[in-house]
């Protein structure tokens, strides 16, 4: 049934693309490229991966905005990458205690995050645990010119889900946008379901002769003014906190660097214990207006750079937004041959504390573990109900006017 499933898939994705599928022959670094109208990226199979994304930035030089590897062999070699471009699965995000129950049954699963004496190996599951989806290979069941499918069979009992799940991750690229497409099909149990596309971005490629941060980027959230409260290792606490305006989680009131209220107090502790920055779960209160279509009735968020010239408007069908400031990051990640400055010592080759930012659409985070918020339908499924479905539009331009220091 496995195999018939994917042939079944495969053939049906070819069709419905209108264009002429070809033999998935990556390139001689293991990359598949596709092209869009003013827009190229990249893509392997490990956590069906982002590795390049090519824009031409206001001065008419292409820039690669998203980090990676040279060689898609370094995926698997370099384990300290952390999550880079992939799709984090079964469950993104932190599972509090790396449990949850379903109809009275409860489920533990690996831990991977914040090790203790007594814990040696986690207190939480962070993105799926210590083998999520974006630490193994994808299968390539369908690939054209302009768009890529990868298929994953993610066996029952694997980290400790219940239940066998197949999922296809389809990436596209149009004019100046890159859309893709996430679904998941339970096949033997009911078991949680949120996945992400955990990208890193700095919309200059490295290449600012003035700083190798991304804090200088604009961010914008028009419908964030709520966000989910966190202890100090992340785990929801199941409160929602209010964003209020002109406070450090206020992208909502309008738009500002992400580097602006690093001189207030608040911004410490603000991602966790000891932590200075964002790793924070906004939520996405779209309703507020009444009916809409996600695709055409407003962005959830805008990353945008002056330097660059750079912009991209993100269309989602899902009701949270994570923003992470590479917090964690500390220069020992090499950047790409396709990025950064050369032959400069004040700009080292690679990826400094606060170099990059995260963006990840998906769900209220950890909801399996909080049934007050009610999110039982978006992230539980079972065989024969609706599959998992999440959308994403990403939207490039060039916009020279982000917001000032």
């Amino acid at each position: 049934m496995r195999l018939t499933l994917l042939s079944i898939a495969a053939s049906l994705l070819g069709a419905c693309s209108g264009k002429t599928a070809f033999a998935p022959e990556p390139d001689v670094n293991g990359k598949y490229w596709i092209y869009g109208e003013g827009i190229s990226a990249a893509f392997v199979p490990y956590g069906a991966s982002i590795s390049n994304l090519i824009i031409m930035d206001q001065h008419g030089i292409e820039r690669d905005i998203v980090t990676g590897f040279d060689n898609a062999s370094y995926y698997g070699i370099d384990k300290q990458h952390p999550h880079f471009g992939g799709v984090p699965g079964r469950y993104a995000n932190r599972i509090k205690n790396s449990s949850f129950e379903i109809d009275g049954e409860t489920y533990h699963v690996l831990a991977n995050e914040n090790p203790t004496h007594a814990h040696p190996n986690g207190l939480d599951t962070l993105h799926g645990g210590p083998d999520g989806w974006d630490w193994r290979n994808f299968s390539v069941v369908a690939y054209t010119t302009s768009s890529i499918t990868f298929s994953i069979v993610d066996p029952d009992g694997k980290e400790g889900f219940p239940g066998e799940v197949v999922s296809f991750i389809t990436y596209s690229l149009g004019k100046m946008t890159w859309d893709f497409k996430m679904v998941a099909i339970p096949t033997t149990k009911k078991t949680p379901i949120m996945l992400s596309s955990h990208t890193y971005w700095n919309l200059d490629g490295f290449a600012n002769n003035k700083t190798q941060s991304a804090l200088n980027h604009t961010f914008y959230l028009p419908y964030s003014g709520q966000r989910v409260e966190v202890d100090n290792i992340l785990i929801p606490t199941g409160d929602i906190q209010a964003n209020k305006r002109g406070s450090v989680n206020d992208f909502w009131s309008a738009p500002k660097q992400i580097g602006h209220s690093f001189t207030d107090p608040e911004i410490e502790g603000n991602c966790g214990f000891n932590c200075t920055g964002y790793d924070n779960c906004w939520l996405v209160n779209r309703g507020q207006d009444g009916a809409f279509d996600w695709r055409k009735d407003g962005f959830v968020a805008r990353l945008q750079s002056a330097w660059s010239g750079i912009q991209v408007d993100v269309y989602t069908d899902q009701e949270a937004f994570q923003m992470y400031s590479c917090n964690g990051q500390n220069g020992s990640m090499a950047l790409k041959t396709t990025q950064g400055i050369f032959d400069d010592p004040a700009f080292p080759r690679a990826i400094p504390q606060y170099g990059c930012i995260v963006l990840e659409v998906e769900d209220w985070i950890d909801g399996i573990n909080q049934p007050q918020w009610q999110r039982g339908s978006k992230q539980i499924f079972e065989p024969g109900g609706d599959p998992y479905v999440l959308q994403a539009s990403y939207r490039f331009s060039i916009n020279s006017t982000a917001t000032p220091p």
